[in-house]
Parts: structure tokens; C-alpha cells; sequence
């Protein structure tokens, strides 16, 4: 421990002004020898670390979304020179090259903290072990042992011995009670966090080893926190745990809002998103123009769950553009009912289908179509056809419509051909 504690001796002093700063304002209202004081002087120290970590956590999520799309190359290659290693190697290096990639890049935000942890480790320790250390004097110093969270000094273990214990005016069950809940808290919020991230917000559409990785680790990281946290004093129970809590926090911000495209997340929010669209006409934020604008720019390479949300909008009457605002729709705009009034939702007028004709119907608009005389009913009769016969001696001309004599029974319409003579 005397090795760890010389290579980050360096950052033992700002860390240890950091919480006597916080303390200075934290004992004034609960009282400088108070637990609370303390206590929350550590939480607000994660906190200001995890602030300055953001840009950094930024880019871990850029980092492990393109490590999601390189899946299936790097596989690819992996089979290809699955017997040269180091081929296999140059190709995944020329690969993260050309794409811009860095897989140490998903580990920048817990390389970044380690020094801060092992830093407050170090101070927690000295506390412990009644040693100055960088700005924490000797009156500090008496301060800090004299405060307990929930019974438990801030600078006991749970593998600490009753001796060491009572020398911090406490009892051996209290630190165990305290710590094995801490400890719990921290291995649960642990394993929500990873399976939050497998569950939600992974491309369900890869199906890579990494995958596999990631599950794994899902369960790995938990019990390493257990069997390490025995060996960490209350204070830094107390800081790693609120550092899981604000993880678990800001993973979820970030699956709620900008989700990994082709994931569970991703269709819940553009499902939420249509909705919203739907009924205002139009997006929110630069961040929803943002999500739109990618998706357009997409085209044929938009996900499952993109050409849903591209297809609702169409239906909705609306049209997503380039620059990611939604306008309504021409093809909309013209679907009017004949009296002027739109047609609901501004959804297109539907297409009527034709009514199912009799087949006496069938075969009026047959006769029609070829020019011929259709039947006439009874009540459609002329009076005057009666006496046709009469009509046609008195004015000795041809009754109408008898220029051309009707086919009888049996032949066929239209002129006749002779019939050749029999032979006898």
C-alpha cells in the first residue's frame, strides 16, 4: 500500500483540501465532529469529480457505440486470419484507424477516477491510522475520527478487529452491519447499472462476441466490488457508492434521451417522439432536430425502428427534411373531401372500391360496349308496337327498326352466309 499511496501522493493534497472545503461548509449547519458533516463532504467531492468527467464519459459513449458498429468487421476479420495473430492484429489496427476509433477510449472515465479513489483511500487510512496528511491538521484530524455514519467511523473496515474499532469509539457489530449494507448497495447498483446498458440500450441487431463480453462482466463486476469492498474503509464505501448511484443516474438520462441506435431505448424514444410530433407538427429541441436530421441522412440504411418512425410521420401527414424540422406534407395538404373540409388526421383520402354488379347488369353494359339494341322490359315498351303489322301496310314502308331482320332462334347475328347447294 506504500507503493500505491507514492505514486498518487501528488493528488492526496488537492483531494484532502477538496474536503475540508466542503467540510468548512457542511459542520457549520450540522456541526464540524458530525457524521453528516463528513459524510456529505465525500459525496459532494464525487460529485465535483464526476462533474469534471462528463466530457470524458461523452466520448466513452461515442467510443462504445462505434466499438458496436465494428463488431461485425472486426468478427469478419478475426475468422479471416484466425491462424496469424499477427495479421489479425495489423488488420484491427488499420480498422480502428481508418474509422477513428480507440477501444481504451470506453475505459477513459474509470482510468480518470482511479487516482481520486486511491487518493481518498489514502487519506481515509491516515485517518484511521492518526496521521496527518496534505491539508488535514491535527485538529482535523480529531474531528474526523470522532465522526460516524449510522454508527460506523468513517475510517473503519469491516476486517477491522474489535481493538482498532473501539480505539475509534465504536462497536465491532456496528461497522459490520454498516459496511455489509454498503457493501450490497454498491454491488446492486453495480449490476443494475451493466444490466440497464445490455438490456436497453444495446444494438439488438449485432450479434457479436463482444456481446457476450459485456454480459459476462455484467455479473464479474459485482462480485469484485464484493470481495474488495471488505477491505475499504467506511469513506470510501461511502464514495464508490455514490459514484455507482450517479453512473446508474446518468445512464439512465442517457438511454431516456439519446439511446444507441437499433435498441430497445431507441424505439420506446422514437415511439414517445412520433407521438410528440405527430401532435404539434413539429420537434422540441436542437436535440430532437438533431436525432432527425440523422435519421433522414440515413436513407435506405435507417434501422427497423427509424423506418417506423419515418413511415408514422408519412401517415400523420407530415415529412421529416434534411435539416431535421418537420413540415406537413403536400400529398396531405391536397387530400381534401370534395366540399373543401380536410380529411382527419391529414391522412390520404382512402380508395373507394367499386360496388359488385348483377349479372343482368353485367350483360346490359356488354351489349352497350358492342352497339347492340339492349332488351327492353315491359313497362320500357312503346305503346305504338302493338300494330306494327297496320302501321306497316297503311304507310307501305317498313316498320322501324326493321332495315335489318332480326336473327331468329338458332342462327347467328349478323349476315348469313348462302348455303351451298345439296347434291343430289
Amino acid at each position: 500500500m506504500d507503493t500505491i499511496a507514492s505514486l498518487f501522493s501528488f493528488i492526496t493534497t488537492p483531494v484532502s483540501w477538496v474536503i475540508v472545503q466542503f467540510h468548512s461548509v457542511y459542520g457549520a449547519v450540522f456541526g464540524p465532529d458530525t457524521g453528516w458533516a463528513w459524510g456529505l463532504s465525500i459525496v459532494s467531492l464525487v460529485i465535483l469529480i464526476r462533474i469534471c468527467l462528463i466530457p470524458l464519459f461523452v466520448k466513452q459513449i461515442k467510443a462504445t457505440r462505434a466499438m458496436q458498429t465494428l463488431q461485425p468487421e472486426m468478427k469478419k476479420i478475426q475468422e479471416r486470419y484466425k491462424n496469424d495473430r499477427q495479421r489479425q492484429s495489423e488488420e484491427m489496427m488499420k480498422l480502428y484507424k481508418e474509422t477513428g476509433t480507440n477501444p481504451l477510449s470506453s475505459c477513459l472515465p474509470i482510468l480518470a477516477q482511479s487516482p481520486f479513489f486511491f487518493a481518498l483511500y489514502h487519506v481515509l487510512n491516515s485517518i484511521a491510522s492518526n496521521d496527518t496528511i496534505g491539508v488535514i491538521n491535527e485538529r482535523l484530524l480529531e474531528s474526523a475520527q470522532k465522526a460516524h455514519i449510522f454508527g460506523a467511523p468513517l475510517a473503519a473496515k469491516f476486517t477491522d478487529s474489535s481493538e482498532k474499532v473501539a480505539a475509534l469509539d465504536s462497536s465491532l457489530t456496528d461497522v459490520r452491519v454498516v459496511t455489509a449494507i454498503m457493501i450490497v448497495l454498491m454491488s446492486l447498483s453495480q449490476f443494475y447499472t451493466q444490466r440497464q446498458l445490455m438490456t436497453k440500450n444495446v444494438d439488438t441487431t449485432v450479434k457479436t462476441p463482444f456481446m457476450q463480453q459485456q454480459k459476462m462482466l455484467m455479473y464479474v463486476f459485482p462480485i469484485i466490488f464484493a470481495v474488495f469492498g471488505i477491505n475499504f474503509p467506511v469513506g470510501v464505501l461511502v464514495y464508490w457508492l455514490t459514484t455507482n448511484v450517479w453512473t446508474m443516474g446518468q445512464q439512465m438520462y442517457i438511454i431516456h434521451n439519446n439511446p444507441t441506435p437499433g435498441s430497445k431505448a431507441q424505439a420506446a424514444y422514437l415511439e414517445r417522439l412520433s407521438k410528440h410530433v405527430a401532435k404539434h407538427g413539429k420537434t422540441r429541441n436542437r436535440r430532437e432536430r438533431a436525432i432527425v436530421k440523422a435519421i433522414v441522412a440515413k436513407g435506405r440504411d435507417r434501422n427497423e425502428y427509424e423506418r417506423k418512425f419515418i413511415n408514422g410521420l408519412n401517415k400523420a401527414g407530415l415529412a421529416a427534411q434534411g435539416d431535421g424540422t418537420v413540415i406537413k406534407s403536400e400529398t396531405t395538404a391536397a387530400a381534401q373531401a370534395e366540399d373543401g373540409t380536410p380529411t382527419t388526421t391529414g391522412a390520404a383520402p382512402k380508395r373507394q372500391q367499386p360496388k359488385r354488379q348483377t349479372k343482368a347488369q353485367r350483360q346490359t353494359g356488354t351489349a352497350k360496349a358492342a352497339g347492340e339494341p339492349t332488351s327492353l322490359t315491359k313497362s320500357d315498351e312503346p305503346q305504338s308496337s302493338t300494330k306494327p303489322a297496320a302501321a306497316a301496310k297503311k304507310g307501305n314502308a317498313k316498320p322501324a327498326g326493321s332495315t335489318r331482320s332480326k336473327a331468329q332462334s338458332g342462327q347467328r347475328k349478323g349476315p348469313q352466309r348462302p348455303k351451298s347447294p345439296s347434291k343430289k
